[in-house]
């Protein structure tokens, strides 16, 4: 069952970087806001000071699965936007998984 939807417009991902808040790891930067709906909506921001769009591409891909995998252990109702930093480009899936995890734990996200 999908419990959330993605963020897209740049009218959102600016409320969220303004209202929210942030934790971040040497790979990830996690920004959560609350959104009073019951789905979480995700967004992903990759520079292009990471990599070229093939390395950006891979590693959106790769937190969009990460993220599928997880979803029903998150609390609904969050605006979630997930920052990749360069250190990212040389992480593979495992790495990555065990950062997001631990920045949703950070925030308090994951449901008893």
């Amino acid at each position: 069952m999908k419990f959330s939807e993605s963020l897209k417009k740049n009218s959102d991902f600016r409320k969220v970087y303004r209202k929210g808040k942030s934790k971040a790891d040497h790979y990830l930067v996690l920004y959560v806001l609350p959104n009073g709906t019951d789905r979480n909506r995700l967004g992903i921001s990759v520079s292009k000071k990471v990599g070229n769009s093939v390395v950006r591409h891979h590693l959106t891909r790769l937190i969009r699965e990460i993220y599928r995998l997880h979803e029903e252990e998150f609390c609904p109702g969050q605006d979630l936007t997930v920052i990749l930093r360069g250190a990212a480009k040389d992480c593979d899936f495992h790495t990555l998984e065990r950062s997001m995890l631990r920045l949703m734990d950070l925030h308090h996200l994951k449901i008893e």
